[in-house]
């Protein structure tokens, strides 16, 4: 069922009416969508626009955040509805109503009303001011025990990180957002193709090696467990307290090609000066194996024991070291002979060589050096590290998924094919050169390729042989 919307774009003179253009992300302050005034638009992203918006008629509670489609009758609003409908927690927005708003010229596009949650993402938090290691628990406490109600509801978020946490001014309390991405048992199938909803730096382990082993088989699926959303949490952690992202995974070249290789482990205390209780549940929550990582409520509950009794040492604030470079990472035996960082190019790599039916297995993802370039700009956020810049170009402004799928960013990725590009099945576009996915509808995309004009379209990655050299 639609709703009907009132928008301040009709001008009239005398009996002659005109309509100023009206798009889902362009609703200017007063437009009405069923019982909902707009007040005013807080952010964007690839999938929906979200507004600030208040009741036509008078009614308790408020204030009200209104999250909108840009895309006809997106199924990914029913299933982040149908999730949010069956969860009751403080630190999980509450869901108020949803619907369907019919566009004018056309269309329906379904929307959400959520509880608004005034603060700022964790990240941007823990940037304020020097944090300390109890208030870091606490925090990551009260996600633990938002995740503990999604999963007690079968459901999985698969897309925890710090832009999608928020901290409450006035409480101070963390609240998960931004289900976009959710699924839950029974839910229907949306993503038929890899990689994965989410973000490639919070995959897990589990969710890397499953990517890698079927990244020859395009209706391969994988199922996010609870165990990928505390994996996620933990990166959220490090990255936070160390101001990077926990080491990557590699590709070692071998006689066969390539496999990926368990990366070097750095602890979060090499970065910054912490308290023992929260290393240790960093380390626990980045555990390679799932059932290393304990279940939610389980990590809720020793964040929650570890603030209550932690030493003096937890009130310290969490600082850079001073001498980084004497920390030495903990070796494994037989480090490979060669290897390129590989996860942050997952998402796209596997997609392009689907797409064009080019094995990457055959050549190195980037010239050395440059696969971890783009990743490192973008890692440097937390209280162990000054801040830098954290969206992309492309990226979201407020809400929504990142990763593959997002609006075409305005420069090309580390690595991909700059122009001239192969004109037969290759596109210029920003500085870079994008190929459709083979078979691929029109827009809207989906987690599996940027939305460009009318089209769907991947970046191309710089092939080159590899290296036979040690």
């Amino acid at each position: 069922m639609s709703d009907g919307a009132e928008h301040p774009g009709w001008r009239g003179k005398g009996v002659r009416l005109r309509w100023r253009s009206v798009t889902p992300d362009s609703l200017e302050p007063e437009t009405r969508i069923g019982a909902w005034r707009v007040v005013s638009r807080e952010g964007h992203g690839s999938y929906g626009a979200v507004y600030r918006v208040e009741p036509v008629e008078e009614r308790a509670g408020g204030p009200y955040a209104l999250k909108l489609a840009l895309h006809h009758r997106d199924p990914r609003f029913e299933r982040e509805a149908e999730l949010l409908s069956r969860i009751r927690h403080a630190s999980v927005p509450r869901l108020y109503e949803r619907g369907g708003w019919e566009m004018p010229g056309g269309g329906v596009f379904p929307y959400l009303v959520m509880e608004w949650v005034e603060g700022e993402s964790l990240y941007e938090w823990a940037e304020q001011r020097p944090r300390t290691s109890r208030e870091v628990m606490r925090v990551l406490g009260q996600v633990a025990r938002a995740l503990e109600a999604t999963h007690a509801e079968e459901g999985v978020h698969r897309d925890v990180k710090g832009d999608n946490i928020r901290v409450r001014r006035g409480d101070g309390r963390a609240v998960l957002m931004d289900f976009g991405s959710c699924n839950y048992r029974r839910a229907p199938v949306l993503t038929r193709q890899p990689p994965p909803p989410g973000t490639p730096e919070y995959y897990s382990p589990e969710s890397l090696r499953f990517q890698w082993e079927s990244r020859q088989q395009p209706k391969a699926r994988y199922e996010a467990l609870p165990a990928d959303d505390v994996y996620a949490l933990g990166v959220t952690a490090y990255r936070m307290v160390a101001g990077r992202y926990p080491p990557d995974w590699e590709m070692k070249e071998t006689e066969e090609g390539y496999e990926l290789v368990e990366p070097r482990w750095e602890e979060p205390e090499t970065w910054g000066a912490l308290a023992p209780e929260l290393a240790g549940l960093i380390r626990q929550m980045l555990s390679q194996e799932p059932h290393e990582r304990s279940r939610a409520s389980e990590v809720a509950e020793q964040l929650e024991q570890a603030e209550r009794s932690a030493g003096p040492e937890a009130d310290e604030p969490i600082v850079a070291r001073q001498a980084r470079g004497k920390a030495e990472p903990k070796a494994r035996p037989k480090p490979p002979r060669r290897v390129h960082g590989w996860k942050p190019w997952m998402g796209w790599a596997v997609g392009a060589s689907l797409a064009v039916g080019v094995g990457w297995m055959g050549g190195r993802l980037s010239v050395e050096g440059r696969a971890g370039e783009g990743r490192t700009e973008e890692a440097k956020v937390g209280l162990a590290e000054e801040a830098l810049p954290t969206v992309a170009d492309g990226g979201l402004v407020e809400t929504g998924q990142a990763g593959v799928g997002l609006g075409m960013p305005k420069k090309p990725f580390p690595g991909q094919r700059r122009p001239p590009c192969r004109p037969q099945y290759e596109k210029e576009i920003n500085g870079g050169c994008w190929s459709p996915p083979r078979d691929a509808p029109p827009p809207p995309c989906g987690d599996n390729a940027f939305d460009w004009q009318d089209g769907c379209y991947i970046p191309i990655l710089e092939l080159r042989r590899p290296s036979t050299s040690e």
